[in-house]
């Protein structure tokens, strides 16, 4: 996790996990922003000129950087000298981190430049391109002060239902989110990270593709710290919130607020950087695709193995105890592997004591095998992706016990790896493969990636360069297939067809002014087609049974909310998968209501009166439309809509809804087995508790007539799918509503509702308490 304290480590760790999670092509995000503007190089000498940015605390950006090339000795210095000078400067590596001298010819370039480790742009005065041969400044720029350079910035943490939270997220730069410590109980059908404009989730926002690149509804995650990239040309500065949102039912799971004017670094994308440029990457054993990829991240190194592995086999990488051989015995190793079952991901700390299985602290070992509290391996992520095991993980620099080895930053190491299968304990069982010959490493080289790209990746390189940067990155792999980008799928299509071009989802607006004079993107207004839920089996449906029209005797009902029944409750009775809730009318799951046209019906309804927490927030109404969530449809499905009552209509014609109360919910005892245990609702239902808020209930009142369909609905007015069918007859005589009407059990009984005020009478047909209990146990006598 990120801490203001370890600004320059952490930004490096969490840029590092960003080019993990999504190695993308060479791309120039649509809009300019760079950072932080400190100005434009003085023209002095040889054609120097270009704007300089603060990217961060310590990487320059030149937009459209020119030089002629003609100077012997042309170097980029830093100073925190008065004027320019080589005196006590420091001179940084090119772009592509080499150290020789500035011979070539630069033509409206963009570049990026890092500062030497230890120094950010508060120890410095001025940027330069300095001759040393001449003493002479070609071309420079003042570094204030005051400068406010980019960073990380973190703001709240994700609370919310079905398990949704977090510790605080950080937004890492213009593109890319860190959620530490994410959990998700995983249980809902369609949930997905949600971006938005304004302060909370709607229907109109975006889904965000997940940390593997997926856009799939999300699995259960438990205290997982991920990375989120934005998609495409989109950036925090275009966003108001983000948050996990249900979309085929819109529901707002949690979500947090996106403060304004975040000074925050451009993303790589942005900056026209391959993501690749700034990570390491070598080829253990190429026959099974076996990489190592690398960044130094302040004191500690984060570490990424990917290789092609049968089931059950693991991968490892470590430092051997000699500088000089690739030793096994005494080496420090990190052994890797990927549950192809579960997916479940696992780094564990290892010391080889010697060459055989570990018993009794002997052997190949888990360092906690050996010594207690010695596992010095954070497990980061872990993916299986296109068959290949990827696995991320953390370890410090130094050695944190005796089991440990440091590793060099200034000296090669020379490496270990081997790859093979796991015994029964799920620890090494021996190597099948594994390097027979000295294998040296540079962990604290300038960063460079040595291994294949992602296949129909290129390099992303200009033109003019590209002859001679080609040679450097190598692209031949078995069968023509480049290895995976770490956890980004390959060749992955689109689940959904409403996201035909994610661009159609983005329109333009006018620049405007911003603290760091970034320029707008919007979120299109256009409305998309909401998925459907994929049809359920219904053939194991609890049998509940309907509300006869001649019940209640004095048409009030009593709308609460309560959980779905599992795979007996509303899935199956409805054909439609629910997302944990739904109504229930007079303690039954979704009965079916049978209603007389001419006569006045009463719906108290406690479903939730507060719409800042939208998961909680369900108005009750009634209508022509199987689905219910009209607040969150198309204007051409609104107007495909009748609403007989739940709403009122503005002369504007702004449809509120008014069937909005205190929540009351049936709640299930939690000591208690799942609801697919039960055979049927009347053994589950008595397990159930009514809890309701302080405040009063709603009160709604409908009158079918004429015009009035023979079957309408029952619904929430923001969530799709919680409600069933109403029946309109024209007369009771002769009508039966179910199977289990005048069976001789106890089954089931209607449930005495939570008191309500005697004085409530928004509607004269509500009645005193006790003749509310009356009317409801009479109900409870029929069977079921």
């Amino acid at each position: 996790m990120l801490t203001t304290t370890k600004d320059k480590s952490s930004l490096l760790l969490v840029a590092f996990l960003v080019a993990l999670s999504s190695l993308q092509l060479h791309c120039h995000a649509a809009y300019p922003y760079y950072g932080t503007k400190i100005g434009a190089l003085t023209r002095l000498h040889h054609g120097v000129s270009g704007d300089v940015y603060a990217v961060d605390s310590r990487t320059i950006f030149i937009k459209k950087f020119n030089y002629d090339g003609e100077a012997p000795a042309a170097y980029f210095y830093v100073g925190n000298t008065a004027r320019p000078s080589n005196e006590g400067a420091a001179r940084l590596r090119d772009e592509k981190g080499g150290t020789a001298a500035l011979t070539r010819r630069y033509r409206n370039k963009d570049i990026t430049l890092s500062l030497p480790e230890g120094k950010t742009l508060r120890d410095v005065k001025w940027f330069s391109v300095w001759c040393d041969e001449f003493a002479v400044n070609f071309g420079d720029v003042a570094i204030p002060n005051s400068l406010d350079f980019p960073r990380p910035q973190k703001i709240s943490a994700l609370r919310g239902v079905h398990g949704v939270s977090s510790d605080n997220i950080v937004i890492v730069d213009a593109q890319t989110l860190l959620v530490p410590n994410f959990s998700y109980d995983g249980e809902a059908p369609d949930a997905k990270f949600w971006v938005g404009r304004g302060q909370r989730p709607t229907s109109d926002g975006l889904r965000i593709p997940d940390e593997n690149g997926k856009e799939n509804p999300l699995r259960r995650y438990d205290r997982k710290t991920i990375v989120l990239t934005l998609p495409e040309d989109l950036t925090i500065f275009d966003i108001g919130h983000f948050g996990v949102w249900c979309e085929a039912f819109t529901v707002d799971f949690g979500h947090v607020r996106l403060p304004e004017g975040l000074n925050v670094p451009p993303s790589l994308k942005m900056l026209g950087i391959s993501p690749q440029s700034k990570l390491n990457c070598e080829v253990l054993y190429d026959d099974l695709a076996f990489e190592v990829r690398w960044a130094v991240a302040g004191e500690s190194i984060v570490v990424q193995l990917v290789a092609k592995l049968d089931p059950n086999n693991y991968m490892s990488f470590g430092i051997s105890p000699n500088k000089n051989i690739s030793q096994m015995i005494g080496a420090d190793v990190a052994v890797a592997w990927v549950d192809p079952e579960t997916g479940n991901g696992f780094a564990q700390d290892y010391y080889l004591e010697g060459k055989a299985q570990c018993s009794g602290g002997r052997g190949a070992c888990p360092d906690v095998k050996i010594l207690p509290n010695t596992n010095s391996i954070r497990l980061l992520n872990a993916a299986m992706v296109n068959g290949y095991s990827i696995v991320t993980y953390q370890r410090s620099l130094a050695a944190t016990d005796s089991l440990d080895l440091p590793i060099s930053v200034t000296d090669a190491e020379s490496a270990v790896w081997a790859i093979g299968p796991l015994n029964d304990y799920r620890e090494v069982s021996f190597h099948t493969y594994y390097n027979k010959h000295l294998h040296h490493i540079e962990f604290g080289r300038q960063p460079k990636w040595n291994c294949p790209l992602p296949e129909g990746a290129k390099s992303g390189i200009n033109s003019a360069e590209q002859e001679d940067e080609v040679t450097q990155i190598p692209h031949s792999f078995a069968g023509g297939a480049g290895y995976p980008p770490a956890g980004r799928p390959l060749n992955v299509e689109p689940d959904e067809e409403f996201y035909e071009n994610r661009a159609q989802a983005l329109h333009r607006t006018t620049p405007v002014h911003a603290p760091q004079k970034q320029q707008v993107t919007a979120l299109s207004t256009q409305h998309r087609s909401v998925p459907t839920p994929k049809p359920v089996n219904s053939k194991d449906a609890w049998d509940i049974p309907a509300i006869q029209c001649h019940e209640p005797e004095d048409g009030v009902f009593y709308a609460q909310m309560g959980p779905t029944g599992g795979k007996h409750g509303y899935p199956a009775i409805t054909g439609h998968v629910g997302w944990g809730i739904s109504w229930y009318i007079n303690g039954l799951l979704i009965p079916e209501l049978h209603v007389v046209r001419g006569r006045t019906y009463t719906f108290v309804v406690e479903g939730g009166n507060n719409p800042d927490i939208p998961a909680k927030y369900h108005p009750f109404y009634i209508s022509d439309d199987p689905v219910g969530g009209y607040e969150h449809k198309r204007e051409e499905e609104k107007k495909a809509v009748r609403i007989f009552a739940g709403v009122h209509r503005s002369r504007s014609g702004q449809v509120t809804p008014t069937g909005v109360g205190r929540l009351c919910n049936w709640t299930p005892d939690v000591e208690g087995p799942p609801a697919d245990d039960y055979q049927s609702f009347g053994a589950y239902q008595r397990t159930l508790t009514l809890k309701c808020d302080a405040g009063e209930p709603g009160v709604i009142s409908w009158k079918p007539d004429k015009n009035t369909p023979d079957t309408v609905y029952y619904h929430c007015f923001t969530h799709r799918y919680l409600g069933w069918k109403i029946h309109v007859h024209d007369s009771c005589n002769g009508i039966s509503g179910g199977d289990g009407i005048g069976a001789a059990s106890d089954r089931y009984e209607i449930r005495e509702p939570a008191p309500i005020r005697e004085d409530y009478t928004a509607e004269s047909s509500i009645r005193h308490e006790t003749k509310m209990a009356s009317a409801l146990l009479k109900l409870s006598r029929r069977a079921y």
